[in-house]
């Protein structure tokens, strides 16, 4: 079975107010090509479908042609909703989908695989959504997570809260709430000896690199998923890390197809080409996905960025320029924007001792919520003791979960 493992669309998303639509358009283009000329027998998207909750029409449309054409291109799509989707929102016409086309959404699903035949026989594959913590440990298949564990210990490490954080009685990790997916997984695959498998799923696993373009998705500062839970799956197509990454031989992330900051400016973005024979795994490849331009972080004082030659490949791309003039000179992006017209961000880091006018948010980028909170509080008193920490913790984990249920 040939399997095409993408992830990380984010449909109608921007970048720095550039419209990524018309690259996203042509990234389907491309995804159709692939399929049609390496006789793709499944398409994974691994989460994130789109960008937001609810998404612009035209990423509506962009998803549904994408979906129509994978099909008739003679291919099949299972795809999982991630932590920016609606998970009720994408998922809400599945049931009425052509049966090449699979949509999972629900967490009470997980351990229900879909079964795609080869000439090898079939190959289970397993959909796994992102899972809130605090929600979804009330939809998933298997005993009450508060409860005693009756199955005993399982890969990635004892439970000894029964599904609860042990760092946190009120709170879910990550990391106990997938082992109760993959439980449910493994309850099925026990009922298929030797069967091939594939799991889906949206999650931060352990020895992932991060970048600047990812919404933080742990809870009380536990967000990461040890990868031995995946131990025994044949293959493992991860999303939410937009970093393309590979974990171990069979659990790896595809990354987004485009990048979506610029701390993924070096990045080879791609879509990975998953060959999965009688035994396992035959061969992985990636297959670099077209880039609409090139995106650079160029540094030095405004006049150097309009005069020196060393600056002239990058006329074309999508910059990030770092000045480092004494002072921040006055319609900088404009004056910018004459040799790189395609100039979207601008930062201010002038040589130590020349003062710092830079604004709250050039200073805060690239931080954590918490990170930024826990400073706040020790700039205007001192550093904040362990339970005014944990208090903060809380309360942007509550407002982070219940804008996501908005």
């Amino acid at each position: 079975m040939l399997a095409l493992h993408t992830s990380d669309w984010h449909l109608g998303r921007g970048l720095h107010g550039h419209d990524l639509l018309p690259a996203q358009a042509a990234f389907v283009d491309h995804l159709v090509e692939v399929v049609r000329a390496e006789s793709v027998d499944v398409v994974l998207i691994s989460g994130d479908v789109h960008d937001r909750a609810i998404p612009p029409v035209r990423a509506l449309e962009l998803f549904d042609e994408a979906l129509s054409r994978l099909r008739d291109a003679g291919t099949r799509v299972v795809a999982i909703s991630g932590n920016h989707d609606a998970a009720r929102r994408l998922g809400d016409k599945s049931g009425l989908l052509d049966p090449r086309i699979r949509i999972r959404t629900d967490p009470a699903a997980v351990g229900v695989p879909v079964v795609v035949e080869d000439a090898d026989g079939p190959v289970r594959i397993y959909a796994i959504p992102y899972l809130e913590p605090a929600t979804a440990n009330t939809l998933l298949p298997g005993p009450d997570p508060a409860g005693p564990d009756p199955g005993g210990p399982d890969p990635g490490g004892p439970d000894p809260g029964g599904g609860r954080d042990p760092a946190g009685a009120t709170s879910f990790s990550q990391a106990a709430t997938m082992r109760r997916a993959m439980r449910a997984v493994r309850v099925d695959l026990d009922g298929h000896p030797g069967a091939r498998s594939v799991v889906l799923a949206h999650a931060w696993v352990t020895g992932g690199a991060g970048s600047d373009s990812e919404r933080d998705i742990s809870v009380g500062g536990v967000g990461n998923v040890p990868s031995s839970l995946f131990d025994g799956i044949t293959y493992t197509a991860l999303g939410h890390l937009h970093r393309p990454q590979v974990i171990t031989p069979a659990v790896r992330y595809s990354g987004s197809p485009m990048a979506f900051s610029f701390s993924e400016a070096a990045d080879r973005k791609t879509s990975l080409l998953v060959d999965i024979g009688r035994d396992g795994i035959r061969a992985v490849r990636g297959v670099a996905v077209p880039t609409e331009r090139r995106m650079a972080v160029l540094r030095g004082t405004l006049n150097e960025l309009l005069t020196a030659a060393r600056f002239a490949a990058h006329e074309g791309d999508f910059v990030s320029a770092v000045l480092t003039d004494p002072v921040r000179p006055g319609d900088a992006m404009a004056t910018l924007q004459r040799r790189f017209p395609h100039a979207l961000r601008l930062a201010h880091e002038p040589p130590a001792g020349a003062g710092d006018d830079r604004s709250f948010g050039e200073r805060t980028r690239g931080r954590t919520d918490l990170e930024i909170a826990t400073a706040f509080v020790a700039h205007v008193r001192d550093d904040p003791s362990p339970r005014e920490r944990a208090l903060l913790t809380d309360a942007l984990d509550a407002a982070r979960i219940a804008e996501e249920a908005a």
